[in-house]
């Protein structure tokens, strides 16, 4: 991996998720050399990328280079790889460049797409977690556009312009807000041989409202707010199947749809090599104690979505959400230059701040500790948090540019089939 020897202990961060830079930025330029590791060379600000999907936002305003947050840090290092396993008797890493030995390791992986073993939607459907897979479902949805604006047949046309959405936590109620408001502003400009009202968008959720996880009070104005942009919701609804064509589902419902887009859950994204028992088997998280040891490890630990900390507050783990994880890799950066001093640590205590959700122009959902509010006031709390949490001043500018370009003119600039998406491959 070309790292120079150091004097200094080695800490390894798998991951540049929030968990993974938060860590880093809190230990660089200790007397600690940092090596993060990452399959890609960039941070991404994942509540945003239903923005990219829907059109309204182009990649590069949710991402930012990992270098670049590092570069002025001394005795930091990145390494583009693939880490494949890890060897926790001689404290080594095994990954696609290569092996390194590590003092101390922290696993920063997130989570990956939970397919809950649905082979059918896994094969078909379109998940939405990376910054790829983001701009294939807007591929996806431009060209059903431009398809739909040359065939002749009408159950045909009605399929490509049929979109269901799978999963009614925060990412699947702001894509359906996000895909209505194309509907509803793109399509009759940019698609004047469509009719708008034969689009539709279904938004599919298995619990008895959207937004289970917020109050009730976010889950019924989400939903009115839902259904004034003409999405169409289906509660208590589970997806059976889907063969790339038609949606079967746990009710009479049955639906012809060219694009099923998979927001219903996620998963931990484990590296092999730890004992199996430290792994929690229905979340694929790592059991961790309040300082974020992974269970029988002294120097390995787990952060943000990947870790598993029970306490009598959560007795079933944080959150799998930005904030936890952000928390706890500022703490943690603290507690480990602690650890190497010889100083006891500080346990973790997550801050709840709240949860938001956007349902699209002027609409959206706040739940504070104290206070819920939905309205035009909840969506200019919803951009400003989002706008200040972007990696990057630059990114900041430009989102804030989009974002106020989009409101004055109605539109939604980035529809550009760069890539074109062939769901056959």
């Amino acid at each position: 991996m070309n790292i120079p020897e150091s004097s200094y202990p080695r800490v390894v961060i798998i991951g540049g998720g929030f968990a993974g830079i938060n860590f880093a930025r809190k230990i660089a330029n200790k007397h600690i050399q940092v090596v993060l590791i990452d399959k890609r060379n960039y941070h991404t600000f994942q509540p945003l990328l239903y923005q990219v999907s829907s059109a309204g936002l182009e990649p590069d305003s949710i991402a930012y280079p990992l270098r670049k947050i590092l570069k002025n840090h001394k005795n930091t290092f990145f390494r583009l790889a693939e880490v494949e396993s890890i060897n926790s008797e001689k404290n080594e890493l095994m990954t696609s460049i290569g092996n390194i030995s590590y003092d101390y390791l922290v696993i920063a992986t997130g989570t990956k797409t939970n397919y809950f073993g649905n082979k059918s939607i896994e094969t078909y459907g379109m998940p939405m977690k990376k910054v790829p897979q983001a701009l294939n479902i807007r591929s996806l949805i431009l060209q059903n556009f431009e398809q739909a604006a040359i065939t002749h047949d009408k159950e045909a046309r009605k399929a490509l312009l049929n979109f269901v959405i799978v999963g009614g936590g925060p990412t699947g109620v702001e894509l359906a807000g996000a895909i209505a408001e194309l509907k509803n502003h793109i399509l009759p400009r940019d698609y004047r041989d469509l009719i708008p009202e034969d689009m539709q968008i279904y938004l599919l959720e298995g619990s008895p409202r959207v937004l289970p996880t917020m109050s009730e009070h976010a889950s019924k104005k989400a939903s009115k707010f839902l259904s004034k942009l003409g999405v169409l919701v289906h509660c208590d609804t589970f997806v059976k199947n889907y063969d790339g064509k038609r949606v079967t589902t746990n009710s009479n419902l049955e639906l012809q749809s060219e694009t099923l887009i998979w927001a219903a859950g996620v998963t931990g994204n484990p590296v092999e090599g730890l004992q199996a028992d430290v792994l929690v088997d229905r979340a694929n998280r790592y059991k961790v104690n309040e300082y974020n040891q992974v269970e029988g490890y002294d120097n390995i630990f787990a952060l943000g979505d990947i870790s598993l900390m029970q306490t009598d507050d959560y007795p079933n783990g944080h959150p799998q959400v930005a904030q936890p994880a952000i928390q706890q890799g500022e703490l943690l950066g603290k507690n480990l230059v602690k650890l190497i001093s010889g100083k006891p640590m500080k346990k973790f205590k997550y801050r709840d701040k709240g949860s938001m959700a956007t349902v699209g122009r002027n609409k959206a959902v706040v739940d504070l500790k104290r206070f819920r509010f939905a309205g035009f006031f909840a969506w200019f709390v919803w951009m400003f948090v989002h706008l200040m949490a972007l990696v990057g001043f630059r990114n900041r500018v430009i989102v804030f540019f989009n974002w106020g370009y989009n409101y004055i003119n109605f539109d939604k600039a980035a529809r550009l089939i760069i890539r074109p998406f062939n769901k056959l491959n």
